[in-house]
């Protein structure tokens, strides 16, 4: 395909017709037209931030790859900013500006964009809190909503204002812009006391428990804002079988909202019709000191308790671990049956450069005289001797 031009740039697209959703028959192509219609919305969320490429080089049905370093062989247009890491390693990173940009990084496989909490300006300095809100297994859709809802409260009582969107995947995503004046620490503390503070106000439904054994209902997951972290960023396509993508919404449609309505084929009329909810945010960076106070009067997070967990499989594919879990509960069909969805902790594991997958079990409400004790893995990869 010749290249195609994007607000006066000229962008290479190769292999346009490759099928990168299998399920729905979306292919390249259609994906950068996507990202062409919410150019402005989606340049938003990532504008003047360094990311990560996550590349599906060969759809989504295959593990994707996380690339920190921008390619060597990249056009001159394309800026990158460097990143350096508690390993004492650095990387020059992808800075997108322009919606070219975006339409590059599509071209070499990416799906969803992952960019930073901070603008290459200053990288040391974040401007976002961002909350991502996790929900444990056989959690009600709704019992999200409304710990996202109580999460706006919680910010608002704090002085920043929440801004609402769907993840495009089983969670939900609530941001607050700030001023970049807080290290990557202080905003995770920051982040943390609005986790806790939800959790206390809605203890039925919302957890702060780091520890995943720990959990139940929605998990307010406050570590998003750690250094080296990314999540996909506004009107991101997801890596999921109907293509979700990552809204922001108002939030009077959030009581309302199913995440399945906004896709790559319904988004761009949205867009185009009701424009994009967060054009306003970064008239509204608020400050920190109020939430730094509440962590300071909330005292040391709990301590992680003692529960019965086993450790089932460490595996490079998310299908070759549930494979071992599955032989795992056909030895131990009596525990099986005792098992909540909750119990089966299944963990998406950062590599050095992709995700590898670990499954645990908690063994909680099985009897004690019929707990197994911890046995050779079913599956044991080592993701760092690669």
């Amino acid at each position: 395909m010749p290249d195609i031009e994007v607000a006066g740039r000229e962008v290479r697209v190769t292999n346009p017709d490759k099928v990168v959703f299998p399920a729905s028959g979306h292919t390249k192509l259609d994906l950068i037209r996507y990202y062409q219609a919410v150019g402005e919305g989606a340049l938003r969320g990532v504008r003047g931030r360094p990311m990560v490429l996550k590349r599906f080089v060969h759809g989504i049905e295959e593990e994707a790859f996380f690339q920190k370093r921008a390619p060597a062989k990249r056009p001159d247009w394309i800026q990158v900013a460097e990143l350096r890491y508690r390993s004492g390693r650095s990387a020059e990173e992808v800075v997108a500006t322009e919606t070219a940009h975006i339409v590059w990084a599509v071209n070499l496989g990416c799906v969803d964009l992952n960019p930073h909490p901070v603008l290459a300006a200053d990288l040391a300095h974040p401007d976002e809190l961002r909350i991502d809100l996790d929900p444990v297994p056989g959690v009600r859709w709704g019992d999200v909503l409304r710990t996202a809802q109580v999460s706006r409260e919680v910010l608002a009582d704090h002085g920043l204002t929440a801004w609402p969107k769907t993840s495009g995947s089983r969670g939900f995503h609530v941001y607050a812009r700030i001023e970049p004046r807080w290290t990557f620490a202080e905003v995770r503390r920051a982040a943390e006391a609005v986790a806790r503070e939800v959790e206390r106000r809605a203890p039925e439904v919302a957890t702060s428990r780091w520890w995943k054994e720990q959990r139940h209902g929605v998990f307010v997951d406050y570590n998003q804002n750690a250094y080296d972290r990314t999540v996909a960023s506004a009107y991101s396509v997801r890596p999921v079988a109907d293509a979700r993508v990552s809204t922001p919404l108002t939030w009077d449609e959030v009581p309302g909202c199913r995440p399945g309505d906004h896709t790559i084929d319904t988004v761009p009329k949205r867009f185009a019709e009701l424009g994009d909810p967060w054009a306003d945010m970064d008239l509204h960076a608020g400050g920190l000191d109020s939430l730094l106070e509440l962590a300071e009067s909330q005292g040391p997070a709990p301590e992680r308790e003692d529960l019965p967990v086993v450790e089932i499989a460490r595996a490079q594919h998310k299908d070759e671990a549930l494979a071992g879990f599955e032989r795992w509960k056909a030895r131990h069909p009596e525990v099986a049956d005792h098992l909540q969805p909750a119990d089966v902790l299944v963990d998406g594991m950062r590599g050095r450069s992709s995700v590898w997958y670990r499954i645990r079990v908690n063994l909680q409400h099985v009897p004690e005289a019929q707990r197994p004790a911890q046995e050779p893995l079913e599956v044991d990869y080592d993701p760092w001797t690669i």
